[in-house]
């Protein structure tokens, strides 16, 4: 089931990666190059939860998918994430905290799958709540500015990300003690 619509759609989040890095290389004013970024994270990061409805509702679900999914969320996090510390919109340490996370937690996954143990780090609330501050921290921060007039969009993204990265070592906690039973295990 590689090509079916939720893969697809999937697939356009991988893409919408240098589409959106490309926007602030464009010959265009700084607000509009914010806002357009912006549309364009908030449309791709909405395909995450179209596209395992879709699959659901469709009976298209794949191992491929299941695979894909998580792989393109955080291609497209991480590469948001470059992007404001480049254009100094988030910090540096930030941006460290929640890309070393993902590739810790990643690895840790992989290697739980492969001793059969992958149930001990299956997704928790504390990793969707987190996943949730994120997509709402990075368009604020690619916007940059005021909206409608009242919402300080810099202020409260920074606010917001800083929510993210202590969620995001909360959740690697959680994931790491869910799986140290069988690394203690493996150890011996």
């Amino acid at each position: 089931m590689f090509w079916t619509l939720p893969t697809i759609m999937t697939w356009t989040r991988i893409v919408a990666i240098p589409l959106i890095v490309g926007v602030f290389y464009l010959p265009l004013a700084e607000p509009m190059r914010n806002l357009i970024a912006t549309v364009m994270f908030i449309v791709f990061a909405a395909t995450d939860w179209l596209d395992g409805y879709l699959a659901r509702k469709l009976n298209q679900t794949s191992s491929f998918g299941a695979f894909l999914d998580p792989v393109a969320d955080k291609f497209l996090v991480c590469a948001s994430l470059l992007v404001l510390v480049h254009l100094q919109r988030a910090d540096v340490f930030v941006a460290l905290i929640i890309i070393g996370r993902e590739i810790a937690i990643s690895a840790l996954r992989e290697w739980m799958a492969q001793i059969g143990a992958s149930k001990s780090v299956a997704v928790h609330m504390v990793g969707k709540v987190k996943t949730v501050v994120q997509m709402v921290a990075i368009p604020f921060l690619l916007y940059n500015g005021v909206l409608f007039g009242v919402i300080n969009t810099q202020w409260w993204g920074h606010i917001l990300i800083w929510i993210s990265a202590v969620l995001t070592v909360w959740s690697m906690v959680y994931y790491l003690q869910k799986a140290l039973p069988e690394i203690r295990a493996r150890a011996k």
